[in-house]
């Protein structure tokens, strides 16, 4: 099984901490976003996965090595293919036609799902869906009596249905899924000026395939910074729930403090006359002094120091003293003086 990651996209609306490094790439909960999202997929499908292909932007040479890295701590083999424009869904995936034969998972990189990712072998594809009160800003699906999907309504303002698609795919072919897009670049059909995934979906269905609408148990979102903070507290709830939470590394230092589970606490983390948790990711050589942090997103190399920290998300090697409030920091920033 291959699995393609759509995820071109910077990641505006997470900005400042996209301006250094690309959405997918954002550490929640010790790990990429990415990381996270294909970790789940690879840990919850029966067949193996060969390959892991993500279609990026120009993101430099760090982040794509980075992405390599990820598809290979999951025993894969990763590739970087690039979509240069911003021409839609369809074509977002067509550019990873490579990985488009036998069984394929297409996830694309914006948000955090718990679910079963297994393809059910009397389908021809699983598209994974989430019940929404308000699907009006969503791709949705509809369902016959059997549950089978017999069409796609894009942001649909009368009431079709509930299910909205959520950015998860699983096709039993991916080269059928290779000759519909295919098809639709060739005839150059578009909607709102880009090629998308619905308009391959719909006539797959009208070719007689059978998709059906796969369940998600959660739906995590990382859109933005409230956001993001919420969902690191939410993966570490699970991690410890799960037994799977990595215990406070030797190489931690720990003085007079405390730490309230659950927390990720990275390797070489300072903590000084502090409490921490619950619901906190300190990064890699992170120092917290005389400070209080609960509920908070703190990338590596960074420093807190008299401080009541809660909500916030800090970037990597920013250092912030003496403001205690609610805050999203970029990489390389300082608040407060440190020497006052």
């Amino acid at each position: 099984m291959n699995i393609i990651v759509p995820m071109a996209g910077r990641g505006s609306r997470l900005r400042p901490h996209t301006l250094t490094v690309p959405k997918p790439l954002v550490p929640v909960a010790g790990k990429p976003i990415v990381e996270r999202l294909v970790e789940d997929i690879v840990r919850t499908a029966h067949d193996g996965i060969d390959n892991i292909c993500f279609v990026t932007g120009r993101f430099g040479e760090d982040a794509e090595r980075a992405l390599v890295e990820v598809a290979e701590r999951l025993g894969a083999k990763g590739h970087i293919r690039y979509q240069d424009e911003p021409l839609g869904t369809a074509h977002a995936i067509l550019c990873g036609k490579d990985f488009l034969d036998g069984p394929v998972v297409v996830a694309f990189a914006d948000t955090l799902f718990r679910a079963d990712f297994t393809i059910d072998p009397n389908a021809d594809g699983v598209l994974f869906c989430q019940r929404i009160e308000d699907p009006s800003a969503f791709g949705v699906v509809v369902t016959d009596g059997e549950g089978t999907i017999t069409d796609y309504v894009e942001k649909p303002q009368e009431w079709v249905g509930d299910l909205a698609m959520i950015g998860i795919y699983a096709f039993k072919d991916g080269g059928r899924l290779n000759r519909e897009l295919q098809h639709l670049i060739d005839h150059d059909v578009k909607q709102g000026g880009e090629f998308q995934l619905p308009d391959a979906l719909r006539n797959m269905t009208q070719d007689g395939l059978q998709f059906i609408p796969g369940e998600v148990s959660e739906w995590m979102d990382c859109g933005n910074k409230a956001v993001t903070v919420d969902t690191n507290s939410r993966i570490l709830q699970i991690l410890a729930e799960e037994g799977r939470l990595d215990p406070v590394p030797n190489s931690a230092q720990v003085v007079d403090s405390v730490i309230l589970p659950p927390c990720h606490i990275a390797p070489d983390v300072v903590l000084e006359r502090s409490v921490v948790g619950p619901n906190v990711t300190l990064g890699p050589g992170t120092v917290v002094r005389d400070s209080r942090v609960s509920h908070a997103l703190v990338a590596g190399q960074t420093t807190l120091e008299n401080v009541v920290v809660k909500g916030a998300m800090v970037g990597a090697k920013a250092s912030w003293h003496g403001t205690p409030s609610d805050a999203s920091i970029g990489d390389f920033c300082t608040i407060g003086n440190p020497h006052s």
